[in-house]
């Protein structure tokens, strides 16, 4: 689906929004990038900007109007900040995602055009009322100034999040080795009880547990370690204070002193 999604970019003035932008693209997997009439282009800046998006630059379509970048588009989407005197069909950038997805899923042809307007002044009314939605970010109304490339970055993110959850794929980063994951597993009942002996042990080596007078000591130390749901990890650092306390006191762990 999203090989079918176009970003159109209208009369841009600096060459290093168009780089930044495509780089805003690539990090959500959109690769089609169209610009109408750009001030300058190619140009160093918009390289530098892309930080290795150069692939996205070097596939971009220069066209001489909006009307030639959506002429093939069955959905036109153009982003606008300001109230129109005509009322349109206004969508958030996560509904904005919604709808451009639907329509590709349900039609088998035909792309989706995202267009974004000049960095001063965005899309004229005439642009606008080639789109059949306008997308309005609902940032801040006291600074709602978007920068050219961070709109692009918004409504390509929840664009990207909706894809992912169709694709069953995650959004979240996983575990990346099986030595991690079998770091996560909860610790057995074995290991536990070898760690209340350990713990028992080094609270009687430093004074703070006498076996004689327990006070329920080591019953309410177990309750409360029964809450922590520990993992082996976690077991792992606890038995290495333990040791660390043992060795700072002059204490072997086998309970033996040292000379």
């Amino acid at each position: 689906m999203l090989e079918r999604i176009r970003v159109v970019l209208v009369n841009t003035s600096h060459p290093g929004n168009i780089g930044a932008a495509a780089r805003a693209m690539k990090n959500m997997g959109l690769q089609r990038l169209v610009l109408v009439e750009p001030r300058r282009f190619p140009d160093a800046d918009a390289s530098a900007r892309a930080s290795g998006a150069d692939d996205v630059l070097q596939h971009a379509q220069v066209v001489g109007s909006l009307q030639e970048a959506i002429a093939d588009c069955q959905l036109v989407l153009g982003t606008s900040a300001r109230d129109r005197r005509i009322p349109w069909p206004v969508l958030d950038p996560r509904e904005a995602a919604q709808t451009s997805l639907e329509h590709l899923r349900d039609m088998p042809q035909g792309d989706v055009a995202l267009v974004f307007g000049r960095e001063d002044s965005g899309l004229t009314s005439e642009e606008l009322q080639r789109c059949q939605y306008h997308i309005h970010i609902p940032s801040d109304p006291a600074f709602s100034s978007l920068n050219l490339a961070a709109a692009v970055q918004v409504v390509s993110y929840e664009l990207r999040m909706l894809w992912l959850q169709w694709a069953q794929q995650p959004t979240k980063l996983e575990k990346a080795t099986v030595t991690a994951r079998e770091h996560d597993l909860p610790v057995s009942v074995a290991d536990m009880e070898n760690y209340f002996q350990h713990l028992e042990q080094v609270l009687v080596e430093i004074g703070f547990h006498n076996p004689q007078k327990p006070r329920q000591l080591m019953p309410r130390l177990r309750r409360l370690y029964s809450r922590s749901g520990l993992n082996r990890m976690e077991m792992n650092i606890l038995r290495g204070i333990l040791t660390e306390t043992q060795k700072a006191i002059g204490v072997k762990p086998a309970g033996a002193r040292r000379d």
